[in-house]
């Protein structure tokens, strides 16, 4: 009981500070929030490798979910291999769009609440509803920016190697 309130607990004060410090960071510095990842990418890097025990959680018993369906979710996988992404390319962590990345994932992490009142008691039905049915639209939003930045960046990639090779072309 202790122990997995305590790792809730962390993971909502981790991620909250993570919010409110990239929504001040934005309203202070405006939109070129290019050393966001440089202010708060050592707490996310933590929360989100942390957010890994929840596999163990469910497998020790700790927790009652499902295995599969949560290894496959957002919260750990995707966004761990993001995460790893933005921290190997340097020039990723420059982009604006590290900011608007890490607000949105962290909006959907302030749901940890939730799950701190699942240990201790039953949550309010505004909470579970909130959980279940309102953060649902802000998911998706999250997962169609991702893909768009991956669709982007492959463009990006298209455009370099067919430049190259006109260039070649024109050569011979």
């Amino acid at each position: 009981f202790v122990y997995i309130f305590t790792y809730n607990l962390f993971q909502f004060c981790g991620h909250t500070w993570i919010l409110a410090n990239t929504i001040t960071r934005f309203f202070t510095f405006g939109t070129a929030l290019a050393d966001t990842f440089y202010s708060v990418g050592f707490v996310m890097s933590l929360c989100q490798l942390l957010s890994a025990l929840e596999l163990f959680h469910i497998a020790d018993g700790i927790e009652k979910a499902r295995l599969l369906p949560r290894f496959l979710q957002f919260q750990v996988m995707e966004k761990n291999i993001l995460l790893l992404v933005v921290n190997m390319c340097e020039e990723i962590q420059r982009k604006p769009v590290v900011c608007l990345q890490f607000f949105l994932w962290n909006i959907l992490d302030l749901l940890y609440p939730h799950e701190l009142l699942c240990v201790v008691a039953t949550p309010p039905i505004a909470m579970l509803w909130t959980r279940y049915s309102l953060w649902i639209p802000v998911y998706t939003l999250s997962v169609i920016n991702e893909a768009g930045i991956a669709v982007w960046q492959l463009l990006k990639e298209r455009r370099q190697h067919l430049e190259r090779w006109s260039r070649r072309r024109k050569e011979n």
